[in-house]
């Protein structure tokens, strides 16, 4: 399956990049929030001044220097305003457009891993971290460089005015600091703990709602709602004790930091009011550097309270860039070679050449084991066996779904590991028993086949197809909404509009996986003449379980857990009397 890189790289040295583009506006959005820090840090300065003059001065505080003083701080909140106004604007779009670009990397990324990365992951997982981590993130991304910049001026700015008033004050209460920053930094270490399990239990509580929801007719048919909802009361009931968790330890973080605020504030009164009746001159404090100090402590703390208040959102936020991490660290395990050519002009020869294949998570055990199998350039081939013995697995082996452990596979005599897979694919049409219809229409449907494909060449797709008549016939015609998964149409409908796609596609190479056996014995006399028009000169594999469908094979092959143990024409097969002959019995009988 697809491996984690080695060494991988710090969840914000992925992150921090993708500022890259928006650097102007940041810089923009630090500079409005050092405006707005630094009208916090006037007051207390004007209000020192002005108690000062009071005090000492009493005759120089005239109507004009007051008037003068409220409004130097009009003009001062003014321009807050215009800032506040910026960050809260313009710093969102900022965020908004970065988990913008982090989702279509993250989607893109997705596109690229291999079928063994999502046979071992939770659809549910990934939409969560493909929408509610990136949310968090986006939020982060804006709040995190404004109130680490804000909180850093505040308390910096607070500590030089304060240590120019009296250095001994200043000195004893910014004592204070390391020690509350030491105590919160361990409450924190656990918050994100605690907020990494609240959403990876997400993301299982979501493919299990998914799950169910997607299941819905299983689950009524077997009137299973019980069962359902008790997976889903033992799933939300973790959740909640995970939550539980997560909210004690930030219980402890935010009290821990009305301690300290409380502490602060009796430490700065009471050696305050100690240094007001002080008799030397150096360390004496005046009335009006009193207060000044009891103002810049109150702006210290709302710095400080406006950080714990944004934990939250910032262990959020760490936590989606690690989840994100985690994706972008997993490698595809299936790539294009340095070089690799593209395929072109094919004919549709292919060779499987001692191949052996086993999945990742069972590696004791091959599915194949040194099989090879020449099939000719339009040659019909139909493989047959019993479960389980690698008909499937053989035929996703050939568009390299999985990787080879041993052997080569070969198309015109080009290995398929040196040429691109996207080429390699789009030479190749796959119609599967499960067949997989995208909420649309089914114009847009069939039209997947060929992106740019022409309303008449859509049309012609579906005659071809045997799909045109029964579209015509519906209300909207080729614009009808065929619902989630393609649910509106019945499975006949819903395969002959698959066939469609292939015809349009017009690849050289087809596979049909079991492509009647769902099917009705109606829908499958249908479905089967469209895919008798559809293997004319193409060189075709078809995994069989009707074996009444392939009797017109050029070859059938005859495929165990040992490998190929019989080739042949249905009429050579059944006058042999092997295998073959025996699994046309029973189902003839049948």
């Amino acid at each position: 399956m697809a491996k984690n890189k080695t060494g991988k790289t710090h969840p914000l040295k992925r992150f921090l990049p993708y500022y890259k583009p928006y650097t102007k506006d940041l810089v923009f959005d630090l500079f409005c929030a050092a405006l707005t820090t630094m009208c916090e840090l006037a007051l207390p300065l004007i209000v020192r001044n002005i108690t000062g003059r009071a005090e000492s001065e009493p005759e120089t505080l005239t109507v004009t220097l007051i008037l003068t003083f409220g409004g130097v701080y009009l003009l001062m909140r003014l321009i807050d305003t215009l800032a506040y106004y910026f960050m809260a604007n313009r710093g969102h779009i900022v965020g908004a457009k970065m988990e913008t670009n982090m989702r279509r990397d993250l989607f893109g990324h997705l596109q690229k891993l291999s079928f063994s990365y999502f046979d071992n992951t939770k659809i549910g997982t990934l939409m969560s971290r493909i929408t509610n981590d990136l949310f968090d993130i986006t939020e982060f991304a804006h709040h995190c460089p404004e109130e680490f910049f804000i909180a850093g001026v505040k308390i910096l700015g607070s500590f030089v005015i304060l240590l120019v008033i009296n250095p001994v004050l200043a000195i004893v209460t910014f004592a204070m600091i390391p020690i509350m920053i030491l105590v919160l930094i361990s409450f924190n270490g656990k918050m994100k703990e605690a907020f990494r399990l609240s959403r990876s239990q997400v993301g299982e509580l979501n493919s299990q709602v998914e799950d169910s929801l997607l299941g819905i007719h299983e689950v009524k048919a077997f009137a299973n709602e019980s069962t359902e909802i008790e997976k889903f009361r033992q799933g939300n009931t973790k959740f909640l004790g995970i939550k539980g968790l997560m909210y004690r330890y930030m219980g402890m973080f935010q009290a821990s930091t009305r301690f300290f605020e409380g502490l602060l504030y009796i430490v700065v009164v009471v050696v305050g009011a100690l240094l007001l009746t002080a008799k030397n001159p150096v360390i004496q404090l005046e009335a009006a550097d009193y207060v000044a100090f009891l103002m810049y402590v109150s702006t210290l703390f709302t710095s400080v309270r406006r950080i714990v208040e944004f934990t939250e959102q910032f262990q959020r936020g760490m936590t989606g860039i690690e989840r994100f991490s985690e994706i972008l660290d997993v490698e595809p395990d299936i790539k294009d070679k340095p070089g690799a050519k593209v395929l072109s002009d094919v004919k549709g020869d292919i060779v499987l050449d001692k191949v052996t294949f086993r999945y990742e998570e069972d590696k004791q055990q091959n599915v194949l084991s040194n099989l090879s199998l020449h099939v000719k350039a339009g040659e019909n081939v139909a493989l047959v066996g019993p479960s389980g013995c690698g008909k499937t697995t053989l035929c996703s082996l050939i568009p390299r779904f999985y990787e080879l452990q041993g052997g080569q596979i070969l198309i015109d005599g080009q290995n398929v590991q040196d040429v691109t897979m996207r080429s390699l694919r789009q030479n190749i049409g796959i119609v599967q028993q499960n067949v997989y219809l995208f909420s649309g229409t089914i114009r847009e449907n069939i039209a997947y086949g060929k992106p740019d494909a022409t309303d008449e060449e859509i049309i012609e797709a579906a005659k071809l197809a045997g799909a045109d008549e029964f579209i015509s016939e519906l209300p909207d015609g080729y614009n009808t909404y065929v619902g989630e998964r393609g649910l509106k149409l019945s499975g006949g409908q819903r395969q002959r509009v698959s066939i469609a796609r292939v015809f349009l596609k017009n690849p050289p190479v087809l596979i049909l996986d079991e492509a009647t056996s769902a099917l009705d014995n109606e829908s499958e006399r249908l479905v089967q003449k469209s895919i008798e028009k559809l293997t004319v000169g193409r060189t075709t594999i078809t995994i069989a379980h009707r074996l009444t469908t392939i009797k017109n094979a050029d070859r059938i092959v005859v495929l165990t857990a040992d490998g190929i143990v019989e080739e042949g024409t249905h009429k050579e097969l059944t006058e042999k009397g092997g295998m073959y002959a025996d699994l046309y019995k029973l189902y003839t009988a049948d």
